[in-house]
């Protein structure tokens, strides 16, 4: 019973955070689109959900200007505070942002692709990304790194502790490498 709820808890850790991304963006590009159509605002009809699209897209870039703004930056952040002391919302709110900050923020942790031993008979190896170099706050060997590895079609992934020494650096860029990883192989590095 204890494992039905572990993967039952890990199950919506992985599905949560993807169905409220789906459905906020599709609700703002539903009700933008209806909002469009109160206007009486008709281009053509297969041209009209692209209309809402481009506009949500505008908006969410405007929401970056304004926020990075020297104004509006304390309401952010005391809005971020305040969602922060939320329990679940915490969680699920700080591991979006902390994964969006790592792909495309300022603190990019997906730039050192990696070839990892995974079993040396037969030799198997995998490719990840080094997320933390250090990890004596979780009390773990200086020899030792944390290295994440993305799943295949999936915006999911799994995280292992490797030693140093099975870690052999990948000289490619890092969004090559992932989207390598991300294709399954499929697609061509340059």
């Amino acid at each position: 019973m204890k494992k039905f709820v572990k993967y039952f808890l890990q199950g919506l850790l992985f599905t949560v955070p993807i169905f409220i991304t789906i459905t906020v963006i599709y609700q703002v590009i539903t009700r933008v689109g209806s909002l469009i159509q109160d206007l009486g605002l008709h281009i053509h009809p297969i041209l009209d959900p692209f209309l809402g699209f481009i506009i949500v897209v505008i908006i969410i870039i405007i929401v970056g200007i304004v926020g990075t703004s020297i104004f509006f930056d304390p309401i952010f952040r005391w809005v971020e505070r305040n969602i922060e002391k939320a329990p679940l919302i915490k969680v699920i709110y700080s591991s979006i942002k902390d994964l969006m900050s790592a792909m495309v923020g300022q603190k990019k942790r997906f730039n050192k692709p990696v070839l990892v031993t995974v079993n040396l008979h037969p030799l198997v190896e995998k490719i990840g990304f080094v997320t933390h170099e250090d990890l004596a706050e979780l009390g773990i060997e200086k020899d030792k790194v944390a290295v994440y590895f993305p799943y295949s079609y999936a915006f999911s992934g799994q995280l292992l502790i490797v030693s140093k020494f099975n870690i052999k650096v990948i000289e490619a860029s890092s969004s090559e490498v992932m989207k390598f990883i991300i294709s399954g192989g499929v697609t061509d590095i340059d």
